[in-house]
């Protein structure tokens, strides 16, 4: 047998967002400064919603260290706390908050000169080199009145006990001109200058301001005072809100209350979400199963799902102030209103409902609907609006209502009483589809029918469907392609985005045509996804019309690459698709620049070895990947493309033992086993078989896998068993060419003769064998009958 080793190239990265606080880093200003005047100007005119924002969390969002600020708000630390093998204590002198890290006789000292937050936590921003302002490790909760470790808090505890530790608190995810700036200050400026690595950062006004939801005011105060006191111009120069559709709120708010990748450099208010950011949904480990939240998730994900949302008939103003606040504080009858006018018959006889008293606290709407936990000290509520699912507890460990109020409880108990209340079994679907994201995410295909038969339907959601077609990017089964391409024509944008990025590993010239449109949807979301699947197509393949919708559609992709010039993960999204292209040395450089802005970065690093190896330069390929391993001597993508460089470059030895790693990490990698299979064989047969078996099991569709353990089968003396496999993978693919003349083979020398006759006139009626390959079968049919021996065995 022929074996060619094939290095592994990493998809582009569309989730990248890991940190608590790191959702909503979207809206650096494009507009010249002076068109803004900031919210001091608003005041003389609109004295009491000035009042109203100033004191609000949108308003204090961010704020300096002042001497009043110190007075009131926090106090000094009694206690030392240990991080990262320091001492840190948060000293308080005068006007000034000092955090003071000691390690044995030597000691730092961080000046605090902002504070973010102020709802549930308090952060703190100290500036250290190159322009940057960094997060202090201690933090103070508002709710329990401590300071603690800030780092500790952010720690994941995943269900299926997947590890999870504290990021270090000088890590560029807790710097916050790369990952929390946009959403603190208003019309920023990041100004980072790509050779110096150092940033320049500027903002007109701390906290979210007037002009982030209505724009610049500039023009607006001239008309206004030009028309004279007492007379509203025809055009008041600026964004009035209370025209804005249900989307265009929820847009606005989502541009910071969402878990997202931005698109755009900017986000103008008003504008549709999906023409400006791509949405992370349960593909990412920080959500349970079934949707609910697990770490720091934004809000926009759940709310998405919620059936109330859905309706199109609802927005983020129903129930909160453009401020922020919520309208519904007071009695549980008051609170109750936030339901109506939808749910009336429920809100007038709560307890029929409920089955708790009116008055009770089981029976405030939004306590089973919306109930509050709490991940990294912050308080969230549940947007979904779901019912209580104690059933999902019980099976993945999210959190239910029920028990957040009865915590002496068992989720046994709740299950109970729910299923008694109400006859329909509402918990059922939710469960359902949990179950198959939960499964997808353990790389689990052995229910893949049902995953793409629920595709195939509309019971899901937007974000359950968008999340199972993410996570069947794992999924090598060919199945897939036709439920995934069918969403390519979703009534949702976020479902077609996610389908149109998935054609990147299925570019056939139907999908092609199929991308082609997609390139022209009037959602960015989806062109962006449409140019990442079109960008690994040869620019040759199109006619000339589609060539400049494919160029058009390209260019804005790169545009939107670059958006963020200091992200580590735009310029390795930019090194993807210039590989794709075929631009190897362009691909390189990104690479290493993304590497250059974060050198705990695995991916760059990998991708890069590839791409040397493909320039016929092993000696950097290599360089690359022990790198990679240097960071994380456990990547399994890491050892796998070093075990196949080694192999390709005759380092049998190293192969063997890298790959060998692959199936600790993972032993359901079959592209190792396979490798591996061929590797070993002359040495250990007996083991050759062992692993193409194992490739062959644990990826039943890669017939080249099936082949291989039949080739094994019977050159070890198995013919029996072999046979019985080749069988298999022509029942699969009649014109597997391979399998049909090793069957074939096997049959002539264990004396079938017939049976080979028969193999091979069958195999020449079949469509999907070349013309070439049945003129050799053709000839080893009339070899057959010249020999005068029919084989009666």
């Amino acid at each position: 047998m022929k074996n060619k080793f094939f290095l592994l190239l990493i998809p582009l990265i569309i989730l990248i967002i890991v940190l608590s606080y790191s959702g909503c880093n979207n809206q650096s200003r494009e507009e010249t400064p002076n068109e803004y005047t900031g919210s001091q100007s608003c005041m003389s005119c609109h004295e009491e919603f000035y009042g109203l924002w100033a004191n609000s969390h949108h308003g204090l969002a961010m704020q300096p260290i002042t001497a009043s600020f110190l007075k009131t708000k926090v106090p000094p630390m009694e206690q030392d706390i240990l991080i990262e093998g320091k001492k840190y204590r948060i000293i308080i002198e005068d006007t000034t908050l000092i955090c003071l890290e000691t390690d044995g006789n030597q000691s730092n000292k961080y000046t605090a000169t902002w504070a973010l937050g102020g709802k549930n936590v308090y952060y703190f921003l100290t500036p250290i080199t190159k322009g940057r302002l960094q997060t202090l490790p201690l933090a103070y909760d508002l709710n329990d009145s401590i300071w603690y470790d800030n780092p500790k808090s952010a720690i994941r505890h995943f269900a299926n006990d997947m590890p999870d530790e504290a990021i270090s608190w000088k890590d560029h995810l807790y710097t916050f001109n790369t990952t929390c700036y946009s959403c603190h200050v208003s019309q920023l400026a990041t100004n980072f200058d790509m050779n110096t690595l150092t940033y320049n950062t500027l903002w007109e006004e701390t906290g979210i301001n007037c002009e982030t939801c209505h724009g610049p005011c500039r023009e607006h105060i001239r008309v206004c005072e030009e028309a004279g006191e007492g007379i509203i111009p025809e055009d008041l120069k600026i964004i009035i809100t209370k025209t804005f559709t249900h989307d265009q709120h929820n847009s606005s708010c989502a541009s910071c209350h969402a878990k997202m990748r931005p698109l755009t450099s900017s986000y103008p208010p008003g504008e549709t979400f999906f023409n400006h950011f791509d949405l992370i949904t349960l593909e990412n480990p920080d959500f349970y199963p079934d949707g609910r939240d697990l770490g720091e998730n934004y809000t926009h994900t759940t709310w998405m799902q919620s059936k109330c949302v859905q309706s199109g008939q609802l927005d983020c103003i129903h129930c909160h102030t453009s401020s922020g606040r919520y309208r519904f504080h007071g009695t549980v009858a008051v609170g109750n209103r936030a339901c109506l006018p939808c749910h009336k018959e429920n809100v007038n006889n709560p307890e029929a409902h409920t089955f708790h008293p009116s008055d009770s606290e089981g029976s405030r709407c939004i306590n089973c609907h919306m109930p509050k936990t709490k991940f990294g000290r912050m308080i969230r509520s549940d947007h979904s609006m779901r019912p209580p699912m104690p059933s999902a507890t019980i099976k993945f460990e999210s959190p239910n209502a029920c028990n957040i109020c009865h915590d002496d409880m068992s989720p046994e108990w709740a299950d109970k009483f729910v299923r008694e209340w109400r006859n329909r079994d509402y918990q059922a679907p939710v469960l359902y589809n949990a179950g198959l994201i939960n499964a997808a995410r353990k790389h689990d295909w052995s229910n893949l029918d049902k995953m793409l038969e629920a595709l195939n339907s509309s019971r899901m959601d937007a974000v359950f469907t968008t999340s199972l077609i993410r996570l069947l990017t794992g999924c090598e089964s060919e199945e897939k392609w036709p439920s995934i391409e069918k969403k390519l024509d979703h009534k949702s944008p976020l479902v077609r985005s996610a389908a149109a990025n998935a054609m990147i590993s299925n570019p056939h010239s139907e999908v092609i045509k199929k991308l082609l449109k997609a390139a022209k949807d009037k959602y960015r979301v989806v062109r962006l996804a449409a140019a990442s699947s079109l960008s690994a197509v040869p620019i040759y393949e199109f006619t000339t019309e589609e060539k400049q919708i494919v160029n058009n559609v390209l260019e804005e992709y790169k545009n939107s690459l670059v958006t963020r010039p200091d992200d580590w993960s735009s310029h390795y999204n930019l090194g993807n698709f210039y590989h794709y292209q075929g631009q190897l040395n362009k691909a390189i450089l990104s690479y290493e620049t993304a590497n250059k802005l974060y050198d705990q970065a695995l991916e760059p690093l990998i991708n890069s070895s590839i791409a040397y190896s493909q320039l016929n330069d092993p000696a950097n390929a290599e360089r690359s990947l022990q790198q990679a391993l240097e960071i994380d001597p456990e990547s399994e993508a890491a050892n796998l493309n070093m075990g196949l460089l080694s192999a390709e470059t005759g380092k049998s030895d190293m192969a063997i033992e890298y790959l060998e790693k692959v199936l600790e990490i993972n032993p359901e990698s079959a592209v190792s086993a396979y490798n591996l299979s061929i590797l070993i064989a002359k040495e250990k047969p007996d083991k050759a078989i062992e692993y193409s078996g194992q490739a062959w099991k644990s990826n039943p569709d890669n017939l080249k896998y099936g082949y291989t353990y039949a080739f094994f089968l019977n050159q070890n003396g198995q013919t029996k068993q072999a046979t019985g496999e080749l069988k298999i993978i022509l029942k699969k693919d009649p014109g597997y060419v391979d399998a049909i003349f090793l069957l074939g083979n096997i049959y002539e020398e264990s004396g079938y003769k017939q049976k080979a006759v028969s193999l091979y006139k069958e195999s020449m009626k079949s469509g999907s064998v070349p013309a070439q390959i049945k003129i050799q079968l053709n000839n080893k049919l009339n070899s057959l009958e010249q020999s005068g021996d029919p084989g009666n065995k």
